[in-house]
């Protein structure tokens, strides 16, 4: 069930693009934002919905994918805080093309579209980090859809790990990617089925590449796993 939650850290995080507002400016955006907490496994928006107005995810890991035929879907984003989930529906003045999952608890705020639309009017350096974040999303979508395409199994699932790594990091140990996903989430993410997936993790660990531990996977071999990565 969605519950009201403190969000603060969208606005206050030393990574959010709205460290750019004045303090006018901020102050207008906290009376126009609504935060609610989402628990694991809960939909934060679904396909076909038409967007409330600006997410931010502040706390918590979500994923972002698109439902495919039988049931097979495709993870097309992860998302960690502080950032955007399904900003360019919004201004694109579209309904989303994709749904979002908490994949742990999390905290996020709808900014309601007018208040953004008048900060984009009257805070240029705010447009441009508007402007350089869709074009960071856009980047990744035509890397990961190339690697996707032309990739095989093994370079599509190093290439996924590598991301995941890029994305929560590790656990203080340095190897343990910072997230426990399924094995189905993990083909999802790497476009293959999850049997496939599960063959090729068999694989990797007998390689000395990662170790497995339930949802745990720790690296034991960065270097090898880019070399698969960049292998295809």
């Amino acid at each position: 069930m969605q519950k009201k939650a403190n969000c603060d850290n969208c606005i206050s995080n030393k990574d959010s693009i709205f460290r750019c507002l004045t303090a006018k400016e901020r102050e207008i955006l906290k009376k126009n934002k609504v935060c609610t907490s989402y628990s694991k496994g809960e939909i934060i928006y679904k396909e076909g919905d038409k967007p409330r107005g600006l997410v931010c995810l502040c706390e918590g890991k979500a994923k972002i994918y698109k439902e495919g035929i039988g049931s097979r879907d495709q993870i097309i984003r992860m998302a960690r805080p502080v950032v955007f989930i399904g900003f360019r529906a919004l201004f694109a003045n579209d309904k989303y093309i994709a749904s979002a999952e908490a994949l742990e608890d999390c905290s996020l705020c709808v900014i309601d579209k007018s208040t953004i639309e008048k900060l984009i009017k009257s805070n240029s350096e705010f447009s441009l980090r508007i402007i350089q974040e869709l074009a960071k999303e856009l980047g990744f979508s035509n890397k990961r859809t190339v690697s996707l395409t032309q990739k095989h199994i093994r370079g599509r699932l190093a290439e996924s790990l590598l991301f995941l790594i890029t994305t929560y990091g590790f656990e203080d140990d340095g190897k343990t990617i910072q997230v426990y996903l399924s094995r189905e989430d993990i083909a999802n993410l790497s476009n293959m089925t999850t049997s496939n997936a599960i063959r090729t993790l068999s694989t990797f660990a007998a390689e000395n590449v990662l170790t497995l531990e339930g949802r745990r996977i720790a690296v034991t071999d960065m270097e090898a796993l880019k070399r698969i990565s960049d292998m295809g």
